[in-house]
């Protein structure tokens, strides 16, 4: 299966809003019980999440910090559904991955979100908790607790630790951040950056990103074209092989199967 790139974020407190968000295209829906709730209106979130029918192996929820008052309620909501993974906000202890999955009571996918110098200090223990197939990034959040702006320059550093130290846990790419702006160019040129770093996905605020963003994340046609070409040479072949005048050895390999897995049709590629 394709590993997903696109997470778009819905309030969970807006129902009306769920049936277009998982006809947005995203690979991911996000019901968000955290930033996007008042706490006011966090009740009739979790009511709206356990009263929807959706398709929940792609539905992400994000709970609120396992440091709030809000935790044991918004894990009860999740356990009533078939959601397929838990973001876990400003996460920084392994301890707190294991109390979500405990709480929802069966297999589950926990998504930590590194938002504080704390999570990013302890990310290899976060990857390495059970249930963890990747981190997520949130800058604004970040760059609040460091005291500095939530621009690139100042956040590459975090953002490259995030993907060095998931390649080396075997984890998948880790999800870079939101773009507050709507503007398609703005997404794009985000999502190129963060996939030149090395991020294999994006956090997305509003249906209108999903495309601008998959469309920077998939690969072009051309390198399509020469990934298919390594491996119908790394098939045929034995012994060195060229393709394009390059030796093709295994990291090669691995590269042209990387670029596969990240086209949209990956399965035709296989």
């Amino acid at each position: 299966m394709r590993t997903p790139v696109t997470y778009l974020f819905v309030p969970a407190d807006r129902p009306e809003r769920f049936a277009k968000a998982m006809g947005s295209g995203a690979d991911r829906v996000i019901l968000d019980l955290e930033d996007a709730v008042r706490p006011e209106a966090k009740p009739a979130a979790r009511a709206a999440i356990r009263a929807a029918a959706l398709d929940w192996p792609r539905v992400v929820v994000r709970v609120n910090p396992a440091t709030t008052e809000f935790i044991a309620d918004d894990l009860s909501a999740v356990a009533a559904t078939g959601a397929m993974a838990v973001m876990l906000p400003k996460a920084e202890e392994p301890r707190e991955v294991a109390r979500v999955r405990d709480a929802i009571g069966r297999e589950i996918e926990v998504i930590p979100q590194i938002e504080t110098a704390l999570g990013l200090e302890r990310v290899d223990a976060l990857l390495g908790a059970q249930g963890v197939r990747r981190v997520a990034f949130g800058h604004l959040d970040y760059a609040l607790d460091l005291g500095c702006v939530p621009e690139w320059e100042a956040l590459t550093l975090a953002r490259q630790r995030l993907v060095w130290r998931s390649r080396l846990a075997g984890r998948d790419a880790p999800v870079d951040s939101v773009t507050p702006e709507l503007d398609p160019a703005r997404v794009a040129e985000d999502t190129a950056r963060a996939k030149a770093l090395g991020m294999g996905g994006k956090l997305l605020i509003h249906p209108a990103q999903v495309a601008p963003s998959a469309e920077s994340f998939a690969p072009t046609e051309a390198e399509l074209a020469w990934a298919r070409r390594v491996l119908a040479a790394v098939a045929a072949g034995a012994g060195a092989i060229a393709v394009d005048g390059r030796m093709v050895d295994k990291p090669v390999e691995d590269a042209a199967r990387r670029i596969l897995d990240l086209s949209p049709n990956a399965q035709e590629h296989v």
